[in-house]
């Protein structure tokens, strides 16, 4: 199942207080950027979000859960109408998260190489 319109614009909504908030779609589900950073997801209509120690501190009882089949688990935000929450969130966990990492074309040809076998090995 993917993500509703309704449901992002919902979620861009409530973070509409910070500044730097862009998203990407990916497959009918949504990557969050905040400042650039991979902050959170939202998938088949559930907002997920990092978890780094800000966010479970903020998050006690939150559960983890997989944004998708065989991805590590995130942070399920319950609270989602809680806009001062959410800002915090987001706010306090941003030092903790990881920097975008730049796609290296040659370093990915060279894996991807490396597995197709030779024609006509044995």
């Amino acid at each position: 199942m993917s993500t509703s319109k309704s449901y992002l614009e919902y979620i861009l909504d409530s973070l509409s207080g910070l500044e730097d908030i862009t998203y990407k779609s990916m497959m009918g589900e949504y990557i969050v950027y905040y400042r650039k950073k991979i902050a959170a997801y939202i998938c088949d209509d559930r907002l997920l979000v990092k978890p780094v120690n800000a966010a479970k501190r903020l998050l006690p009882d939150a559960p983890l859960e997989p944004p998708y089949e065989g991805a590590k688990p995130m942070l399920l935000v319950e609270d989602t109408d809680n806009r001062e929450l959410l800002e915090r969130i987001f706010n306090e966990m941003y030092d903790e998260l990881p920097e975008r990492g730049k796609n290296k074309p040659a370093d990915r040809l060279c894996c991807y190489a490396a597995k197709i076998p030779k024609f006509g090995a044995d």
